[in-house]
């Protein structure tokens, strides 16, 4: 049984910074696509970064980018989304998700932004930024 749990999430007001991390188990991600997507109360679920299976492409949403970091630990089979100067507009239920497809190096950007290529999910993680 597959299974990503993330950690990290909280309160934290603006400016500040916290990190996520999504554990998986019941098989490895080495050589998969990882992301994490967001959702706002009344919103649609958005995607927010995305890495390779190596971890030499990272993909990230126009919004964060230069505040946010992905990374990933395959030894630990382990994801993570630094995130610094945050914005109240950054509060949502952040999820991890995993591509269960090998990676390959001849997929556009858009595969990893897109929420139909992750076929693995997290419970999601609360992350809100009071002004």
């Amino acid at each position: 049984q597959v299974q990503l749990v993330e950690s990290g999430g909280g309160l934290v007001q603006a400016g500040g910074s916290l990190r996520l991390s999504c554990a998986a188990s019941g098989r490895t991600f080495a050589r998969n696509a990882m992301a994490w997507f967001r959702q706002a109360p009344g919103n649609e679920r958005e995607f927010v970064a995305a890495v390779s299976g190596t971890g030499s492409r990272t993909y990230y949403t126009d919004s964060v980018k230069g505040r946010f970091t992905i990374s990933r630990d395959n030894a630990k089979n382990t994801v993570y989304l630094q995130m610094n100067s945050l914005k109240p507009e950054d509060t949502a239920v952040y999820y991890c998700a995993a591509d269960v497809a090998l990676e390959s190096p001849y997929r556009s950007g858009t595969y990893y932004r897109e929420l139909r290529t992750y076929d693995h999910w997290g419970q999601g993680t609360q992350v809100t930024v009071s002004s």
